[in-house]
């Protein structure tokens, strides 16, 4: 497990972090579709945390895309490196995932986020955060749709609704599984959204969340508990 301090210069105020995201957030990639699903590696990575130890964990999972077997994995522990503000989570996190990302001894390949990237209020949640900074293709699968409006989509699996802010398409409401409610998809860095939605139900085929977020998430609850035992 990668010990992570929290890097020099680090944002400490709101305001301080809203104008980091202000200059990242250009740097965002839109127009590249991203790698064909089922190539490659895939890499899920979530993070936990216990506040009360001032501790977050954060893991990384790479798996084969195509047999959504696990390739390697690593885990990071650090300190909360920012208070929790509502939409400016991404900077209590980031520096763990990234050396949890570091300490991979393979190439990560899409990187998928459990939570936003252009489907967040200033249009820059973590995927596309992570994306800008490593470089990496990012997607977010979230669990709600934040503050953003949607159409039930229809009851059988990979069926899809726009996912709005007023009238932009920010992501999708997709449904992985038959009468089950749906996920979150939005668009991190270098992956168009047809991309991110067809990666989504490639690593879906038994359950609502994508297997790599599945394995990060008990990777990283079994890390924390280690770490504050």
């Amino acid at each position: 497990m990668t010990i992570v301090s929290i890097p020099a210069g680090w944002p400490v105020t709101e305001e301080q972090a809203r104008a980091v995201q202000d200059e990242l957030r250009e740097r965002v990639v839109l127009d590249e579709p991203g790698p064909p699903p089922g190539t490659g590696h895939v890499t899920g990575v979530d993070v936990a945390y216990d506040d009360e130890r001032d501790v977050v964990v954060a893991a990384a999972v790479v798996l084969d895309a195509a047999t959504r077997e696990v390739v390697a994995e690593a885990t990071a522990v650090g300190r909360v490196s920012f208070p929790y503000v509502p939409g400016l989570l991404a900077f209590r996190e980031i520096p763990t995932v990234m050396a949890a990302l570091d300490a991979l001894p393979c190439p990560p390949g899409l990187v998928v986020c459990d939570g936003y990237g252009l489907a967040h209020p200033r249009r820059f949640g973590l995927a596309s955060h992570l994306g800008v900074l490593t470089g990496l293709p990012t997607i977010g699968v979230a669990k709600n749709p934040f503050t953003f409006s949607y159409e039930e989509p229809g009851t059988r699996r990979g069926s899809a609704s726009p996912l709005l802010a007023g009238t932009d398409e920010v992501g999708r409401a997709l449904r992985t599984r038959d009468g089950v409610k749906p996920v979150f998809v939005s668009v991190g860095h270098r992956v168009d959204l047809d991309n991110a939605c067809a990666h989504t139900l490639a690593l879906t085929p038994k359950y609502r969340l994508p297997e790599s977020t599945r394995r990060a998430d008990s990777l990283c609850r079994l890390a924390l508990r280690q770490a504050t035992s």
